[in-house]
């Protein structure tokens, strides 16, 4: 079993937040965060953001005051358009 980098682990970190890990990257990045704090550090943060970003929506979705500007949505959009023509998803 090959060692994990800390690129590799924070992308398995991230990708476990949108997609079940397999067996393997399972055991390899459980593996990777007994012994870096770092990554350690990266994945309890980023569960912390994921949590209060679902506890957020939770308390703005059926809340019809909350409305984005016509700037704010040209802006996103561009964005969106932008980020996904040069292949960033």
């Amino acid at each position: 079993m090959l060692m994990l980098t800390c690129k590799q682990a924070s992308k398995l970190v991230s990708q476990s937040l949108d997609r079940p890990l397999s067996w393997s990257e399972r055991l390899r990045l459980r593996f990777h965060l007994l012994i870096c704090d770092a990554c350690n550090h990266f994945n309890r943060q980023l569960r912390v953001l994921r949590n209060a970003v679902k506890r957020m929506m939770q308390h703005t979705e059926g809340d019809s005051t909350i409305q984005l500007s016509l700037e704010a949505r040209d802006r996103i959009s561009r964005e969106i358009n932008r980020s996904t023509e040069s292949g960033y998803h």
